[in-house]
């Protein structure tokens, strides 16, 4: 597909000049790197956080739960977040964006459950697939690999080809060179802080996020010349579906939850990020780095953080897109937008132009450059993770050292970035969309969430069913895939095999066909009986050479040390946490699920004036409260290390007292906190 004319296009009607655009990609990718590699020297220099391969994968597991939500909502937060979301809203209208935000928001939770069953069985791992290897052996880890790389790799090329096509389409900067560029700056602090600076810089992304969807939502519903208030934006929806209706929707309405398509999408949408997120080690890294105390309320406070950014940002652009089309302010304006614009992501740019002219376009491309980035990290890491452990150390060299292993994350990081750029340009060429990479994903992956997560959950589950269901799933969902297809248009195109129709076949073939084969390779080779003894056995990088090198004492390293009272206090969190997970997000995933949409989508109910302000109100307090969850909260939580960390620098910067001095002081404080804990916990058993 020749993409020249695209392209033209867009540079014709492009808000901003290419300047701003590689400015930002650039200029702001360049404040990042820098300021998180001053980041990880200071907490160096003040912290003792030394860069073992430990440290780089894992940020010395001790991560609290403010970071961890952040980090989650972070990383939840792609380009199709706020790029998909919007264009379903404006495709199905208000049912679009909550059945995008539930059906996304759901595995986040049961995802905890997940996290702390990781955190009991296999506390020195470091990928998922570490613990498939230990229980299964090697043919289940090879497939799961596989299934892994290739989850990291669908997500990595949505968030690339989805930014670059935004980037174009606000700036004209040429579409390959933000793919290019956008991870240049990522790779850098990426590389030199690890995982610890990858969630700090979750942190800061989703700060400033957050901040701007808080900005076109009180734009179009508060102060807006057009629209300013929900009853303008009301009024202005009544007329677009008077002017073209909604095929599918309860009386062709934009103000209704019953939506044919988009109960389809919801489908899909459920079917595919259960692959995302429970094959997406990039999860299991922020569960692996959280303490023990803190996995559970980090999953929890992210997942219901999350929920108000795709809905609210969905709501208040998908909206507005639908009533300003018809106005001079939109962009494409006398013309509908096209459905490769909308699919491409677009929707979202032209309304906040459409809302805030050049100011607009300028926050659009602060998000994206933010979501793309923040994400593109945690895949860096997770990948690196990947190829680090599970392919180098378990089949080429066992016995690496840790100064290796770092030497081999840092690598993987730069050839990593560099691969998942050169493909996405050759998606571009293929002209594969966003949408089309999203709607695809549950197809080539969800065969594996199943026995994946029944690793971790069920010790009746054989090697077997664990290696061989996910491959004949796959089978099954790209033969119900292309079959729907052909069948619906007689010909497999990229138009046709990317239709709500044969992707729902798929997805839902991939998502459920391991039922069958589990149960029927447990009826053949019978149930497992596993004692869950080998995960135990999963060992950390040796960073003894690092310490040493550095003239520190590995177990004077944060995370580096841990007591025998310690690890048996924090086991008996976990199982508390493992109860208390599996119920309260049972009753979540009912309410995002059932309670709360289903009654609105069986009774076809339309929007009244008075529901649709409430609906928007709710949006807004919730998206409020998630800037305290994700944004204050985590500040409030590290208050006492971050005063520590400033007092010690203006110290050293006034010449008071030496890094050196500062760091023997602190390992003398924890080593006594330590001393008496041991102590405490001896006197108790004794009195028992």
């Amino acid at each position: 597909m020749d993409h020249a004319p695209e392209n033209q296009e867009h540079i014709a009607r492009a808000a901003l000049d290419q300047g701003v655009g590689y400015g930002i990609v650039l200029g702001l990718g360049g404040v990042f790197a820098l300021g998180m590699i001053a980041v990880t020297f200071i907490l160096k220099r003040y912290n003792r956080e030394l860069q073992t391969s430990e440290m780089f994968n894992t940020a010395g597991r001790t991560v609290k739960s403010g970071l961890v939500a952040a980090a989650v909502v972070s990383s939840w937060t792609w380009a199709a977040t706020l790029l998909q979301s919007t264009g379903v809203c404006y495709r199905y209208g208000v049912s679009g964006p909550f059945w995008y935000a539930s059906g996304a928001t759901v595995q986040i939770l049961l995802f905890a459950t997940l996290a702390i069953e990781l955190k009991r069985r296999a506390p020195n791992a470091h990928t998922y697939l570490e613990i498939i290897k230990a229980r299964y052996g090697t043919l289940a880890h090879l497939v799961f690999l596989v299934f892994g790389l290739a989850t990291n790799i669908l997500v990595s090329l949505m968030l690339i080809v989805g930014g670059s096509a935004t980037v174009n389409a606000l700036t004209g900067m040429h579409t390959i060179a933000a793919i290019y560029l956008l991870p240049i700056g990522v790779i850098a602090y990426t590389m030199v802080g690890g995982l610890k600076a990858t969630i700090l810089t979750d942190w800061a992304h989703t700060f400033i996020l957050l901040l701007i969807i808080i900005i076109f939502a009180l734009t179009a519903y508060a102060s807006h010349d057009v629209l300013g208030s929900p009853s303008a934006v009301y009024d202005r929806l009544v007329d677009a579906a008077l002017r073209h209706p909604v095929d599918g929707n309860k009386d062709g309405s934009y103000l209704t939850m019953q939506s044919r398509e988009g109960a389809i999408f919801f489908v899909i949408n459920i079917v595919g990020n259960f692959g995302t997120v429970f094959l997406d080690n990039g999860y299991y890294n922020k569960a692996i780095a959280a303490s023990p105390v803190h996995a559970l309320p980090g999953y929890i406070i992210g997942g219901l953080c999350w929920f108000a950014i795709p809905w609210l940002t969905a709501t208040a652009m998908g909206l507005s897109a639908l009533a300003l089309e018809n106005t001079p302010l939109f962009p494409t304006y006398p013309e509908r937008m096209a459905d490769a614009d909308i699919s491409a992501g677009l929707v979202l740019p032209y309304a906040a132009v459409a809302l805030l002219g050049k100011g607009g376009a300028v926050a659009t491309l602060l998000i994206v450059f933010m979501a793309v980035t923040s994400a593109t990290s945690s895949q860096l890491i997770a990948v690196s993770t990947i190829i680090t452990y599970d392919l180098y150390r378990t089949y080429f060299n066992p016995a690496a050292s840790g100064k290796r292993l770092i030497y081999m994350s840092h690598t993987f990081v730069v050839l990593y970035g560099l691969f998942i750029a050169t493909f996405a340009v050759g998606l571009w060429y293929a002209g594969i969309s966003m949408g089309y990479l999203y709607l695809l994903m549950g197809v080539i992956i969800s065969a594996a969430v199943l026995p994946a997560t029944l690793t971790l959950i069920w010790s009746g589950q054989n090697k077997w069913a664990a290696a061989l269901s996910p491959i004949l799933g796959l089978v099954c969902s790209l033969t119900a895939w292309l079959v729907t297809a052909k069948k619906q248009c007689g010909e497999l195109t990229v138009a046709c095999t990317g239709a709500n129709n044969p992707m729902l076949a798929g997805n839902v073939a991939a998502l459920l066909s391991p039922i069958v084969f589990i149960a029927i390779f447990t009826l053949i080779f019978g149930l497992d009986k596993y004692d869950w003894k080998s995960m135990l056995e999963i060992r950390k990088g040796d960073d003894h050479d690092l310490a040493e090198e550095a003239g520190l004492d590995l177990e004077d390293i944060p995370g580096g040390r841990e007591t025998s009272d310690q690890t048996e206090e924090n086991l008996k969190k976990l199982e508390k946490a493992s109860k208390i997970s599996k119920t309260v997000t049972v009753i979540m995933t009912l309410c995002f699920l059932v309670l709360w949409p289903m009654p609105l989508y069986g009774t076809g109910y339309i929007f009244s004036k008075k529901f649709f302000t409430g609906w928007v109100t709710v949006g807004i307090i919730w998206i409020f409260g998630s800037f305290f969850g994700v944004g204050l909260f985590p500040i409030w939580e590290s208050r006492k290390t971050f005063g520590r960390t400033v007092k010690y620098m203006f110290l050293d910067i006034t010449g008071k007292s030496h890094p050196k001095t500062i760091q023997a002081r602190e390992v003398e404080l924890a080593g006594d906190s330590n001393d008496t804990a041991e102590k405490s916990a001896k006197e108790a058993a004794a009195s028992t």
